[in-house]
């Protein structure tokens, strides 16, 4: 037990921790352009972002023409070389988060990420963020055989870090889906890739930044986990 509402806060990674935009919209449009697509702007990227990688691939067809199952299993391959060749070249840490993990750390609080980009690109750009030891579990989204909105993912990664009073902090309606599926508090940041309004997302406490956390997460409490 901490003196803090959480034991445990867990972060969705693109759109929440870090701003992954310009490194999936290119490589997005590195294997449209390898299945003959035109390509998409970038700033659109950012609201077909939250399925996962697949996902993205398949909105990314949808929005340039037919988007069948075999272009799909075609282009995947193509994506994922891109980006795990050039998953961090313009991929930045949001402000002011470093300084809000550090707070949550320093009160005894364990931190994970529940993220739908599959566990081995999620560790690669860990590892170029220089986050490799930041976080007490990561699971990402083929770590179990369902991915968010299923809580289950968000109960696993709980579990890892060592369970206790939890709170979700995430960017989309994806992420408020498996909060709310899983009973636990959520945090929206406005600045992420959500599709939606973020005062749509049914949040318990709504950021503009990571200087916000802290004070949001004390004010919104929560019970043991669980319950």
């Amino acid at each position: 037990m901490t003196d803090f509402p959480f034991d445990v806060v867990a972060f969705d990674l693109d759109g929440t921790l870090a701003d992954t935009a310009p490194d999936l919209a290119a490589s997005l449009n590195h294997a449209l352009g390898a299945l003959g697509r035109a390509s998409i702007p970038p700033d659109s990227v950012r609201h077909l972002v939250g399925h996962g990688a697949k996902a993205l691939l398949r909105k990314g067809l949808a929005v340039t023409g037919e988007a069948s199952e075999e272009l799909v299993e075609q282009g995947f391959p193509i994506f994922l070389d891109h980006y795990g060749a050039n998953i961090c070249n313009g991929t930045k840490p949001y402000p002011e988060l470093d300084s809000a993990l550090d707070v949550l750390r320093a009160r005894g609080v364990a931190l994970a990420i529940c993220t739908n980009k599959p566990e081995k690109l999620t560790h690669l750009l860990l590892e170029a963020l220089g986050w490799t030891n930041r976080f007490d579990a990561v699971v990402g989204g083929d770590t179990l055989p369902m991915k968010k909105p299923d809580p289950a993912p968000l109960h696993e990664a709980l579990a890892r870090a060592g369970g206790g009073r939890a709170a979700f902090v995430g960017d989309s309606v994806i992420d408020a889906e498996a909060a709310r599926a899983a009973q636990l508090p959520f945090v929206a940041v406005s600045f992420g890739f959500s599709d939606r309004p973020v005062e749509a997302l049914g949040a318990d406490a709504v950021i503009d930044s990571y200087a916000d956390l802290v004070e949001a997460l004390n004010l919104i409490g929560a019970p043991p986990f669980g319950e």
